[in-house]
């Protein structure tokens, strides 16, 4: 945590493969990520120097990246969404894994991004138009009535749960010492309620895939734990063999040492801390 982070990219396969984007920011020194297959590198500078503005570059404005590091990379790739599946981004924020799952669609099927905060959702209008998605519907924020209406359709409910962001402290050293106690606490409750507004939208046969930027058990494998057992309907999926399926190749060991969810971290796998954990609805509903 204490190290430089990178720059890392997401090539967005509605607009440009991942070769196009690395000769277009070639004289970055962009190379292909390790682990994800959609991502993009830039190396952190030595000394004093600041990462470029990859963001001017005219190929993003041709909506060919989105800057997304590799660990949400895999985080939204590991959910499974897919060409004519139903889709649901419950705390979808600026939209960065509503893209990626959109990309992952290729435009078909459908995908719903909400969230509670306008201020966090607003951004997504842009980006989505950007980068040629066509397949998306952004419900109001905060609207839960009509997201609740929608009921049990979605064959993928993707929760990126309101956490400590600890998993990000390289990137912002600071928020280290923000962090207290009982801010911890409330984050953990607002994880089991969206967990459980959650449970409630997945179809039966379909997967709720749980995610934070974080690196604290509290808020990882310990909701992980409480979910399996308040939700019998649902079982545990080994992140390996989705990994297997969704990422290809095979799957890197847990930084926790779990053969059941995935832990990223930067000391173990060169991300951002990130933390995944995937269930499967009984067919019969549970």
């Amino acid at each position: 945590m204490a190290e430089r982070a990178p720059v890392d990219l997401r090539a967005n396969a509605l607009k440009a493969p991942r070769d196009k984007v690395l000769a277009a920011l070639a004289s970055h020194g962009a190379v292909a990520t390790a682990l994800s297959p959609v991502g993009v590198r830039i190396a952190p500078p030595a000394g004093p120097a600041r990462s470029p503005h990859v963001e001017a570059e005219a190929a993003h404005g041709k909506g060919w990246f989105e800057v997304q590091d590799q660990g949400s990379q895999i985080a939204a790739l590991l959910a499974g969404a897919a060409p004519k599946k139903q889709v649901l981004d419950l705390c979808a924020g600026a939209g960065g894994k509503t893209l990626a799952m959109a990309a992952a669609m290729q435009n078909s099927g459908q995908i719903y991004a909400y969230d509670r905060d306008k201020g966090q959702l607003r951004p997504i209008f842009d980006r989505l138009k950007r980068a040629g998605v066509r397949n998306a519907q952004v419900l109001d924020a905060g609207d839960r009535v009509a997201l609740e209406a929608l009921g049990p359709r979605f064959d993928v409910v993707l929760v990126d749960a309101p956490c400590s962001g600890s998993g990000t402290w390289r990137r912002k050293p600071d928020a280290k010492w923000r962090l207290k106690p009982e801010a911890l606490a409330i984050r953990r409750e607002e994880q089991r309620e969206v967990l459980a507004l959650a449970a409630g939208l997945v179809k039966p046969g379909g997967r709720l895939c749980y995610v934070t930027c974080s690196v604290l058990p509290e808020e990882n494998v310990d909701q992980a734990a409480w979910f399996k057992e308040t939700y019998s309907g649902f079982m545990p999926l080994p992140y390996g063999e989705v990994w297997r399926e969704t990422v290809a190749g095979e799957p890197p060991a847990s930084a926790d040492g779990s053969v059941e969810t995935l832990l990223l971290t930067p000391a173990s796998h060169g991300t951002d801390g990130f933390f995944v954990a995937l269930f499967s609805k009984a067919a019969d509903g549970g």
